[in-house]
């Protein structure tokens, strides 16, 4: 039966409540978000650039109707710069306002960026800031990355009939669980999506079980990323020079290092040479030192600039590689992958450029949030799953004396990203009808 209008006029009342309360905390949060922000300026200066965009301030920006972009990191960033090109493809001269949440996502973004183009940072998820932000750049269309849903950004888009459409949409169930907790604040925001265009069916399952009106498939993004050709043949250079059989552990997480270091070392001699790229810029120090500690040998990428490593290099224990945007460099150096953020209780973190560049991964256990690209993945034979380091690492030694097997991963790789292109062309098509 149909809900009786005591009953609707109380679920309204719990929601607006519930988005009344979330907005006080934010308030009384905003000085320790500003200086959260200005410490982490401290190691990661771009950080501070611009700082009072953050609650929605600075000069009008002319003229209005941009397509309104907001790509919160780095790995959101590089999907959406496949959209952003098919975007342009569809509609030549199309104005994009590019928006973000940390300062790895603004300086990738930067590239981007075209004559009539704008950058600037998401504002504090408050209504006056939110509000000014919209009056500031009067968006035609917005369109958030993934997960990013704010529950007073969407309500006051609304407010301004700005459609709003959640882009390369995934929700795993552990957020979906999350979600149904905060029913009441996350469900009108939910609702307030004009569209949603999700990775996989069963991620359009559980968004529309959260509320969400109008979901479409359309795929995931990422396979749409093409490897800068450079830096992969550099990579591929490098390899050769080295002389030995080279392992990367990229994108790795806190804690991860630490144990895959302690698992390295007991591996018996002749060991490959171990290449770990960790996930953010400023722990980079902190896992060379990690290294360090535990006597090994260690050169840095950042140490070669142009040149690449040298003789001395090709014999230490690791590399690190301590740069931002060379991930098709570091995959085009290695024979096979680990996956970061899959050995911690973290979801694992983007392996689909891996394939596209034909490097085979070891997936730890959790990969929630890529949940089926790596069941896509494992089908392939372009991955392959284990419980934790100790099982990689054999599993790696294996994979590593088995040439054929290992090339047969390769081309299962290529093939698997190839195969799954076509979703930014798909999803430009259904952004730019709405407006």
């Amino acid at each position: 039966m149909p809900s009786s209008p005591p009953l609707r006029t109380e679920h309204r009342m719990k929601k607006a409540l519930a988005r009344a309360a979330y907005t006080s905390l934010l308030h009384l949060a905003t000085p320790l978000y500003l200086a959260r922000l200005w410490w982490r300026g401290r190691r990661e200066p771009g950080y501070r650039e611009a700082m009072p965009e953050r609650l929605g301030h600075g000069p009008a920006r002319l003229p209005a109707g941009p397509v309104w972009i907001h790509a919160v990191s780095l790995g959101e960033t590089r999907a959406a710069s496949a959209l952003i090109d098919a975007l342009r493809a569809a509609r030549p001269g199309v104005q994009v306002l590019l928006t973000h949440g940390t300062a790895t996502g603004r300086s990738a973004g930067a590239d981007l960026m075209m004559p009539g183009d704008h950058q600037a940072w998401l504002p504090y998820d408050t209504p006056a800031a939110v509000r000014r932000f919209l009056r500031r750049h009067r968006p035609a269309i917005g369109v958030l990355m993934e997960t990013e849903v704010w529950p007073n950004l969407l309500h006051e888009a609304t407010r301004a009939g700005v459609p709003m459409v959640l882009a390369n949409a995934r929700l795993s169930e552990r957020s979906a669980a999350k979600g149904r907790r905060l029913a009441a604040l996350l469900e009108p925001a939910a609702q307030a999506l004009s569209l949603t265009l999700a990775q996989s069916a069963a991620d359009a399952h559980r968004l529309k079980a959260a509320g969400v009106a109008r979901v479409e498939v359309c795929g995931n993004l990422k396979y749409d990323l093409l490897p800068d050709p450079a830096q992969l043949a550099r990579g591929r250079q490098w390899r050769a020079s080295a002389g030995r059989q080279v392992v990367v552990a990229a994108s790795t997480r806190e804690g991860e290092e630490a144990d895959l270091f302690e698992a390295w070392q007991v591996l018996p001699q002749p060991r490959p040479l171990l290449l770990v790229v960790p996930r953010h810029p400023q722990r980079f120090d902190e896992v060379a030192g990690l290294a360090e500690a535990r006597g090994m040998s260690l050169r840095r990428r950042s140490a070669w600039g142009e040149r690449g490593p040298m003789p001395d290099d090709h014999g230490a224990d690791a590399w690190l590689g301590d740069s931002v945007g060379e991930m098709a460099l570091y995959y085009g150096l290695a024979d096979l992958g680990l996956q970061g953020g899959s050995f911690r209780p973290l979801g694992a973190h983007n392996f689909i450029e891996a394939a596209a560049c034909g490097c085979p991964m070891l997936l730890g256990p959790s990969v929630f949030n890529f949940a089926e690209a790596a069941s896509q993945a494992l089908a392939a034979g372009a991955a392959w799953q284990v419980a934790g380091w100790g099982e990689a690492l054999e599993r790696m030694r294996v994979l590593l004396a088995d040439e054929p097997a290992r090339q047969g991963a390769v081309r299962a790789a290529l093939g698997l990203a190839a195969s799954h292109r076509g979703a930014a062309a798909r999803m430009a098509e259904r952004i730019l009808a709405l407006g």
